[in-house]
């Protein structure tokens, strides 16, 4: 085992006493050494019922046979840090995971290691992390939250907070309502209730087949989490045995399953960051152009929030996962996972229970996937958008540019009633390198859509978007502002043509104007110059790369 390294041999005698100092015995030290890396924190809904995950991990842990030992990572709850300059923190806090992972279990040597996690980019950056290291591992996301109520009327964060001030600025609710909905939205521990990111790559991590059938969308209020959490446990000590390492599980087939389920479920447009990410610490590439081939030919099969109606918490009642791949199965590969079971296994084994939660192909919401990946003169490397949530009227559009070197000038805009119809909004200088740290966008895009313009206005950036965006809007655009990609050339009065079906977004501005433009060109004084997010812009790649750290 990795962990005779430190328990094994003369020269071993002072790691040994440190050991026995945390309490353990002789006996423990012949057992498999499993981590706990545990992401929770008072500060995150999605966390903060950890501490009885973290309980039943353990004896799971002991009941295999192994013996537990808990560390922590950090974790950044994405809607609280939404729309000032804590979002830079997020995407960066991604590798930061993955490198606490790396040094953690390295050093200690660790057997392998069950990943307690639940939000945005926690979940990725542990992926990354374990295989990196290529060790035995399990994902254990802490499940969903249950939808708030307001009488009879069911209530999600962003559909009621983020789109609720857009509706009070226009009008549509009073102050009274507002503070209802604010109160009421969230009502407990759990990931925020559509399939916005957090939710997203619970269910990518179930397909990858790096988490227990029904982990992802098991409900963070119910026993069966628990249950999951124990035999996650009791699971990892197994493949320490068998030496069934990540990479073992994580090979390319998975992660074209994890995009299948990902396009059939209508996930969030981070995914594309995500997984090319985790897949290039497996020694996999996935580019964007591989998840746009897997989105056209698969149908989008289930309507969640934003786009849609449904709640993770129908997804829970509807089967889980394994009943969205038993709808897929022909189209997915058989591939090893965590449980021992066969991805094929899983879906055979899996019951259905709501028919229109979990369409059949022929009554699919759409014909092709959740993603398109739009390419042209104002994305030669390409950009994103989440197409299952821009309705049929927006899915074609033609705008004048109102541009933006910020967020928080655009946001300004916006609340200030000053975007028409008609206007595409472009926000530059937030990408990776230009953030730094690439911010979510879901501040402005809900409130056009809270405001009425969701059909009338389209959005455009380098930044990205949250997984609780709808419309129109497109992100990751490639390469970004920063290092002179065509974004950075546009100006206000500019007409953009968007066309989804037909994967373009073109500047409709000439070759000879564009070229005099650059020739003037000078990128923005970085905006933060110390500290991590400064060393971050320094060795982060362009988001179709997945932003990853590089150098």
């Amino acid at each position: 085992m990795r962990s005779d390294k430190i328990t094994k041999g003369l020269e071993r005698v002072p790691a040994r006493a440190l050991l026995y100092a945390t309490g353990l015995n002789k006996d423990d030290l012949c057992k498999p050494f499993i981590g706990i890396a545990s992401s929770f924190t008072d500060l995150i809904p999605g966390h903060v019922h950890m501490r009885a995950l973290e309980r039943a991990i353990e004896k799971g842990i002991h009941a295999g046979g192994g013996v537990s030992f808990i560390f922590g990572v950090p974790g950044i709850c994405d809607g609280i840090a939404m729309g000032h300059e804590g979002m830079r923190y997020s995407l960066a806090s991604r590798d930061l995971i993955a490198d606490i992972i790396e040094c953690v279990v390295s050093a200690h040597c660790l057997d392998g290691l069950v990943m307690l996690t639940n939000c945005d980019k926690i979940t990725p950056g542990m992926l990354m992390g374990i295989a990196r290291l290529d060790i035995p591992g399990i994902v254990v996301t802490a499940g969903p939250m249950i939808s708030g109520r307001l009488g009879k009327r069911k209530l999600s964060l962003v559909k009621d907070t983020f789109e609720a001030v857009g509706r009070r600025l226009k009008g549509e609710i009073d102050d009274n309502e507002l503070s209802c909905l604010e109160m009421e939205a969230c009502p407990g521990p759990g990931s925020c209730q559509g399939l916005y990111t957090a939710n997203t790559m619970a269910c990518v991590s179930e397909a990858l087949g790096m988490s227990l059938p029904r982990c992802a969308a098991s409900l963070a209020i119910s026993s069966e989490k628990e249950r999951i959490a124990y035999k996650s446990g009791q699971q990892v000590v197994e493949l320490v045995k068998k030496d069934i390492t990540a990479r073992k599980i994580m090979t390319r087939k998975a992660f074209e399953n994890s995009i299948i389920v990902d396009m059939a479920l209508g996930g969030s447009t981070n995914s594309c960051l995500h997984i090319p990410a985790i897949a290039r610490e497996a020694g996999v590439e996935i580019d964007l152009k591989l998840i746009d081939a897997i989105s056209s030919r698969t149908p989008h099969i289930a309507s969640f929030q934003p786009g849609g109606e449904y709640l993770l918490e129908d997804l829970y009642y509807a089967g889980g996962i394994p009943a969205v791949m038993k709808r897929l199965s022909d189209d997915l590969n058989d591939c090893l996972t965590v449980s021992g079971q066969s991805t094929k296994e899983i879906a055979n084994g899996a019951e259905i229970y709501d028919e229109d939660v979990i369409r059949t192909k022929e009554k699919a919401y759409h014909k092709e996937g959740g993603i398109a990946v739009l390419y042209g003169s104002l994305s030669p490397d390409g950009a994103v958008v989440k197409q299952s949530a821009v309705s049929e009227k927006m899915m074609k559009f033609k705008g004048i540019a109102k541009v933006f070197d910020s967020e928080e000038a655009a946001m300004k805009a916006i609340m200030g009633s000053q975007i028409n119809r008609g206007t595409v909004v472009v926000i530059r200088y937030e990408g990776p390198r230009g953030g730094p740290g690439m911010r979510e966008m879901l501040s402005p895009t809900a409130a056009l859509v809270g405001m009425g313009l969701g059909e009338s206005v389209a959005l455009i950036t380098d930044g990205r978007f949250s997984g609780g965006t709808q419309g129109p809007c497109i992100g990751h655009i490639s390469p970004e502002a920063m290092v002179g990609g065509p974004i950075a050339l546009v100006e206000d009065g500019d007409e953009i043509v968007i066309d989804i079906p037909g994967r373009k977004l073109d500047l409709n501005v000439s070759k000879e104007v564009l070229i005099k433009r650059k020739s003037k060109w000078m990128p923005l004084e970085p905006k933060v110059k110390q500290g991590l997010l400064s060393r971050y812009a320094k060795c982060v790649t362009s988001a179709d790369k997945g932003a990853v750290l590089i150098g």
